[in-house]
Parts: C-alpha cells; sequence; structure tokens
C-alpha cells in the first residue's frame, strides 16, 4: 500500500525502537530513584507488649462492673504527677473503648473518706474490707489497680503503665500488664504511628507524625490503649 511502511523483519524494527526503549528506562529508572523512601518505622512490626498476665481466654462471666480506682504514681516525682494529672481522664476513656464491662469510676474523695487514702496500689497492704465494700456498695465485680510508673513528657518521649484487674469476690488476680513504651524504641514507634492512622478518618489532612512523637497525651493514650487491648475478651 502507498505510504505504508513495512519491515521484513523484527531485527529492523528493534533496531528502530531500541534508541525509544532506552530513553524510557532511563526515564523509569530516574522517576524510580525519584520516589520517596517510606520512613523507617512502616518497615518496622509495632510493638506488642510482653510483661502481661491472664488467667484465662476470658473474662469470667460474672465479672460485668468493674470499679476503676484512681490512678497512682510516686508522689515524690514532679514529672510523673504531672503525667498522672494529664492521663488519668484519658485512660478512662480508653478502658471505656475496650467494651469489656461496665465502668465505676472510684473518685480519690470516695476513696479518702472510706479507706484514709486517696489511692492504692495492688502491692499495698489494702483495707481488710476494700474488696467486699466494692462489691456490696458499688456493685463491682472486679477492681483496677492502675499506677503510672514512668512518664518522660519531652522527647523521645516514655509512659509506663502497671495495672491489675482482680476479682472482689475471690480475691485472684484476672488480668495484669506492667509496661514501659519507650519511644526510642523503633517498634514502640512503629506502634505509636498505627494508632495515630488507625484514629485517622481518613478525610482532613494526614496525622503529622511530629505530634505523635511530641505530644505527650497522645504517646499516653496510645500506650494505655495497647496495654489495655491485652484484656481478655468476653
Amino acid at each position: 500500500m502507498k505510504g505504508e511502511i513495512r519491515y521484513k523483519s523484527t531485527a529492523g524494527l528493534r533496531q528502530l525502537l531500541h534508541p525509544f526503549a532506552w530513553l524510557a528506562g532511563s526515564l523509569l529508572l530516574l522517576a524510580g530513584c525519584a520516589l520517596p523512601r517510606p520512613p523507617g518505622h512502616v518497615l518496622t512490626a509495632p510493638y506488642t507488649p510482653q510483661n502481661v498476665f491472664g488467667s484465662g481466654a476470658a473474662l469470667p462471666p460474672n465479672v460485668r462492673r468493674v470499679g476503676m480506682l484512681p490512678l497512682y504514681c510516686d508522689p515524690a516525682a514532679p514529672e510523673v504527677v504531672a503525667g498522672r494529672d494529664a492521663l488519668e481522664p484519658i485512660l478512662r476513656d480508653e478502658l471505656q473503648k475496650t467494651h469489656r464491662f461496665e465502668i465505676t469510676a472510684i473518685t480519690s474523695e470516695v476513696l479518702q473518706v472510706k479507706t484514709g487514702k486517696r489511692a492504692w496500689t495492688c502491692e499495698d497492704a489494702l483495707p481488710r474490707d476494700l474488696f467486699s465494700w466494692l462489691n456490696e456498695t458499688k456493685g463491682c465485680d472486679a477492681v483496677l489497680f492502675c499506677t503510672l510508673t514512668v512518664f518522660h513528657g519531652y522527647a523521645p518521649l516514655a509512659v509506663g503503665w502497671k495495672m491489675r484487674l482482680v476479682d472482689t469476690r475471690t480475691r485472684a488476680t484476672i488480668w495484669a500488664g506492667d509496661e514501659i513504651f519507650d519511644a526510642n524504641r523503633p517498634g514502640v514507634q512503629a506502634g505509636a504511628r498505627h494508632y495515630q492512622l488507625g484514629q485517622w478518618a481518613g478525610c482532613g489532612p494526614r496525622p503529622d507524625e511530629w505530634v505523635m512523637e511530641n505530644c505527650p497525651r497522645q504517646f499516653g493514650q496510645y500506650a494505655a490503649a495497647r496495654l489495655l487491648a491485652t484484656l481478655p475478651e468476653w
């Protein structure tokens, strides 16, 4: 056909296209080099709490309501005291979000009147009638002891939680966790970022990594949520 170019061999076609193929390959190579590398924490597995105890795979069927005692911390550590004041309501909210049981918050004022102390830990010599009082007057099937063990409010952030869930009738430990979430650890960084993205609804600007890495409240929220996620299911 007039005006039509035909090639009698594929070798001629390859010879003609060779410069264009080289150019396309070069462009792809350059484009690949220009792609941003993913942050290190994207390639790191999120940290999984290790120092956790559970008496069984599921919560005892009788545990329907849990009394949450005031968050305790070392009163001689000013930074940890400041962390307690900031993180106690966050801890309570995260416990509610687990939907494991109904929560009854026992205020420090009520505890002071009843026991003479505003907060207790599971290591203390507890009042003999504390468990029976919580069960009979508050309807609590179990009680949650919470301690803020570590709080670094500056980068690199660190938050330590120690918690124990105790049956008010048998006084047996149902669940316990004692963890320090240190932002110096790559797995913790990855876990914090994963949690931050999980809270993002997908509308609006993508969450800023700087906030999670520098905001003690948000980092403490992640740490509380991650430890409470190890509570036994129903």
